[in-house]
C-alpha cells in the first residue's frame, strides 16, 4: 500500500490500460477530424506555408518582434525585482509607518488586472505630469508595478521561510534589524526563492503580449501585421506559439531543475508555496 492510495491489482491495471486506450484513440479521432477540417478549407495548402521557406522578411519581422518582446522582459524583470525587494522589506518592517504603505501597495498592485494598469499608465501619464510615454516605457512601468507586487510576496515568504534561530543569532552579534535582513535573510532567501522568481519570470514574459493594447510591437503583434499581409494566421500564430512555448518551456525546465537541485542539496529545505504568495495568506512577523 502506498501512501496516498492502494496499489491497483491486475484488474485495475487492465481498466486503466482500456481507458488510455480509448482516450488514445478518441484524440486522434478528433485529431484527425480537425485535420480533415482544415484540408477542406485549404488551411493545407502549400502556398500558406510557402512564406516560411521563400521570405526571409518574415523571420526578420518575428525576429524584431522577438526582440522587443525580450527587451521589455528585461527591463521589466529587473526595476520589479528591485521595486519587489524594497516592498517586500517595507512590508518585513517592524515600523508601522512603513509596512502599512509597503502592504497597501502590493495589495492594489496585486489586485488589479495588469491590462488596465498598462492602458491606465499610457493614458494617464501624459495628462497626470504632461510626460508622454512611450509604448515600451508604459508597458515595461506596468510590468513593474505589477511584478514588483508579486514578487515582494515571494521575496517576503523567502525571508519567512528561514528558520528564526537566524535571525536571533544575529541580533547576538550586535547586527541591527537592517543588516539582519541585509545580511544574513535575504542571501538565503534567495536561494530558496529563485525558483518561484524565474517562474514568474514566465509570467512576465508573456505578459508582454498585453502591450497591444498600446500598440507595443511586440513578437504577438507582429505576427498579426504579417497575417494581414500573408492572409495565413492559423499557420503565423503556430508559429508564434512555438517560439514562446521554447522560451517558456526553457524556463520552467530550469526552474524545475533549480528547485530539484535545491531539494537535493538541502534536503527539507523547499521553496515558497505558491499558495501562500498567491493568496497573501497572513502578513508575516515584522523584523
Amino acid at each position: 500500500m502506498s501512501v496516498l492510495y492502494d496499489v491497483q491489482g491486475p484488474r485495475a491495471r487492465r481498466r486503466v490500460l482500456v481507458a488510455s486506450l480509448v482516450g488514445l484513440a478518441v484524440l486522434l479521432l478528433l485529431f484527425g477530424l480537425a485535420a480533415r477540417r482544415l484540408n477542406d478549407n485549404g488551411q493545407l495548402a502549400a502556398e500558406l506555408y510557402r512564406p516560411f521557406l521563400d521570405e526571409p522578411q518574415v523571420y526578420e519581422r518575428l525576429g524584431e518582434g522577438l526582440r522587443n518582446t525580450l527587451t521589455a522582459a528585461a527591463y521589466a524583470l529587473v526595476l520589479a525585482s528591485v521595486l519587489g525587494v524594497l516592498l517586500a522589506f517595507g512590508r518585513l518592517s517592524h515600523r508601522g509607518w512603513v509596512r502599512l504603505p509597503a502592504a497597501v501597495v502590493i495589495e492594489v498592485f496585486r489586485g488589479l488586472p495588469l491590462l488596465l494598469v498598462i492602458f491606465a499608465i499610457f493614458l494617464a501619464f501624459p495628462l497626470a505630469f504632461g510626460i508622454e510615454l512611450s509604448a515600451l516605457q508604459s508597458l515595461v512601468l506596468g510590468l513593474t508595478l505589477y511584478n514588483g507586487a508579486v514578487i515582494a510576496e515571494i521575496v517576503r515568504a523567502g525571508v519567512l521561510a528561514i528558520p528564526k534561530g537566524q535571525t536571533e543569532a544575529a541580533l547576538a552579534v550586535g547586527l541591527g534589524r537592517g543588516q539582519v535582513l541585509r545580511l544574513v535573510l535575504l542571501p538565503q532567501a534567495v536561494r530558496i526563492m529563485l525558483p518561484s522568481l524565474i517562474s514568474q519570470l514566465v509570467v512576465l514574459l508573456k505578459d508582454t503580449s498585453l502591450g497591444f493594447i498600446i500598440g507595443f510591437g511586440d513578437l504577438l503583434r507582429t505576427g498579426g501585421e504579417l497575417v494581414q499581409v500573408l492572409n495565413n494566421p492559423i499557420q503565423m500564430y503556430v508559429a508564434v506559439a512555438l517560439v514562446y512555448i521554447v522560451i517558456n518551456g526553457s524556463l520552467s525546465v530550469l526552474a524545475s531543475f533549480v528547485e530539484g537541485r535545491q531539494r537535493r542539496t538541502r534536503g527539507t529545505t523547499q521553496a515558497p508555496s505558491t499558495m501562500a504568495i498567491e493568496t497573501g495568506m497572513g502578513q508575516g512577523a515584522p523584523l
